[in-house]
């Protein structure tokens, strides 16, 4: 392909969050013309989250997207390692489980510093140009162009090679491809939502351990805290809306952290609890999948609006990265070659992508929101670790004992008919040694949360 051409090529990515100006960094680096819309106002100069610092899971998976552009080092240096999630009992003890081995450890990042970072990293390149305040109205993919509306109020129609939808669960890129023929949608509300707190500092540093993700789980709902480089944490209460609805006065709320969470009311103090509390209301979470994530040559979809998962995995963030990542090596693998590259991109990520979205909502249901005990789920992990470890114990021995068999039996003119047995090997192994379904959950567990 010319280089001319390549360097002529026009990008328009549909939103300016954390997917959207991470793929503006990648793509900066092919020389094409990038021009992002946001909706919302540029975050730099402008306050997101009205008031409230949410905190995000940077993982391996995530890290190593930031590393393809160079800014692993800068953003990591912003954040602050957990090594094992520390558990609060309603009697108020304290448990900590490691993570892995001290090694090992997630990163909690403030999402809205990432976003300015990642923003600032992108218009730094020639080619990058930002637009904020600009809302999608129309997206014609077919013929490469997109209708936007400006603070002028004034429509207007910009052409571009490629469409790069970025712009989150409640997607307009991908409303406007669910008119197409064979376009798969699904999505799903959980009865779920979830309120931000804080725990402010206390004199002057940490008010509990930093190093930690800690987690209150009480049955049907749960809040966890994750540590800020302003020695506070941020808090998420994760709870069913009609236990929400009952909580209508400052009296209300007092009383039932006193009786759910009686550690949490002096590390957040009353006066702020019920400040953050009526602060916002309470946020749905929402599942989404669909297929396929591009159009034709002209259009994909990147992120959330891909594929927007339930938060019990902390992988929604990092599955965006890695998109960008994955997006990236297709591009050097294909030149250039939008007509290559999108369908496979589709190929690759929709069955991960489906995967995470399926584990998300499976710790939702069974682990963080069923009726079984925390520390239950915690040996019942431990037990299937035992168990994958005796398991692959046995299977040496018995590749061993196979091996020796089949070497005699070909060596000797009398087979081994002693050496065999009345009952089905390969049955006894897979019902007894592995559960099936124990065995696929903890290996995609230790593969995606890497």
């Amino acid at each position: 392909m010319d280089s001319s051409v390549i360097q002529r090529k026009k990008v328009a990515v549909i939103g300016g969050g954390l997917v959207g100006s991470l793929q503006a960094c990648f793509l900066a680096k092919r020389n094409f013309q990038i021009d992002v819309y946001e909706a919302r106002e540029d975050p730099r100069v402008a306050d997101f989250t009205r008031g409230r610092s949410i905190n995000l899971a940077l993982s391996h998976r995530g890290r190593q997207a930031l590393k393809a552009v160079g800014l692993e080092d800068q953003i990591v240096s912003q954040g602050i390692p957990m090594r094992a999630r520390m558990i609060h009992s309603l009697s108020g003890k304290k448990s900590a489980v490691p993570y892995g081995t001290k090694s090992q450890y997630i990163l909690s990042v403030s999402r809205e510093n990432l976003n300015k970072d990642l923003l600032t990293a992108a218009e730094k390149n020639p080619g990058v140009k930002m637009h904020f305040n600009h809302k999608l109205l129309k997206c014609n993919p077919e013929e490469g162009m997109i209708t936007v509306l400006g603070s002028d109020k004034v429509p207007k129609d910009v052409t571009c090679d490629l469409i790069v939808g970025c712009d989150g669960a409640y997607s307009t890129v991908r409303s406007h491809l669910m008119k197409k023929p064979r376009f798969d949608y699904s999505q799903q509300y959980i009865p779920h939502g979830y309120m931000e707190l804080t725990i402010p500092p206390k004199n002057g540093d940490y008010a509990m351990e930093p190093n930690y993700l800690h987690i209150w789980p009480r049955n049907t709902f749960m809040m966890i805290a994750l540590p800020n480089m302003s020695k506070s944490f941020t808090c998420t209460l994760f709870m069913p809306f009609d236990e929400f609805d009952k909580l209508l006065t400052s009296n209300d709320v007092i009383d039932f952290f006193q009786k759910y969470f009686p550690d949490a009311i002096p590390l957040i103090g009353e006066k702020l609890l019920v400040q953050d509390f009526f602060l916002l209301p309470a946020q749905p979470m929402i599942s989404v999948k669909c297929s396929s994530f591009h159009f034709q040559s002209h259009c994909v979809l990147l992120g959330d609006a891909a594929h927007a998962i339930v938060p019990f995995f902390g992988q929604g963030m990092n599955a965006g990265f890695e998109d960008c990542l994955v997006f990236d090596e297709l591009m050097d693998k294909f030149n250039n070659d939008l007509s290559l590259c999108l369908p496979a991109f589709s190929r690759l990520r929709i069955p991960d992508s489906h995967a995470i979205s399926d584990l998300s909502m499976y710790n939702y249901i069974e682990v963080s929101f069923s009726r079984i005990r925390y520390h239950e789920a915690v040996q019942r992990w431990h037990w299937q670790k035992k168990v994958i470890y005796k398991g692959l114990l046995f299977l040496g021995s018995l590749i061993a004992i196979s091996s020796t068999y089949l070497l005699m039996h070909y060596m000797s003119p009398r087979p081994f008919h002693y050496f065999r047995r009345p009952w089905n090997t390969a049955h006894f192994w897979n019902t007894t040694c592995f559960p099936t379904k124990a065995m696929d959950f903890l290996e995609q567990i230790y593969l995606i949360s890497r």
